[in-house]
């Protein structure tokens, strides 16, 4: 069973909203049901919008409490550059957060990160090339990159 649950920047931002979506968060997981989560772009302004899906990703991950973040991707791990661009780029298994920001390198949003950094909120990023890799994270194989 899935449910969609659609957020806007004031969900987020608004304790009392912030609130209900959080109940509503655990209530559909007690309930069994797979949330969606999607930012609610029809009734979004500029003054009330997330952003981007990373950000949204982190701000529930910061809401439920979460053990960890997953990012899926086109590319398999973090590497020290382009895999696509640098045929020699070396994929990194593990990075701390100061790693990742001494060297500039894009994880995800800035916001996004910033917020997984302040929560202390791993972030695991690998590819949906296989969609048995979802399985293989969750049972806990290491997989992609771990941001921590």
């Amino acid at each position: 069973t899935v449910a969609q649950i659609l957020l806007t920047g004031e969900d987020v931002e608004n304790e009392k909203r912030r609130t209900n979506f959080h109940n509503t968060m655990f209530r559909l997981l007690e309930l069994g049901a797979l949330p969606i989560i999607n930012e609610n772009d029809t009734v979004a302004t500029d003054e009330i919008v997330i952003g981007d899906n990373d950000t949204l990703a982190a701000i529930v991950s910061e809401s439920v409490c979460a053990d960890k973040l997953i990012l899926l991707s086109d590319i398999d791990g973090l590497y020290t550059a382009d895999p696509r661009k640098v045929p020699d780029a070396r994929k990194l298994d593990a990075i701390t957060y100061d790693e990742v920001l001494a060297q500039h390198l894009a994880v995800m949003d800035t916001t996004a990160t910033s917020l997984s950094m302040d929560n202390k909120i791993p972030v695991l990023l690998f590819a949906l090339k296989d969609p048995e890799n979802i399985l293989r994270a969750v049972m806990g194989e290491k997989i992609g990159t771990i941001v921590g």
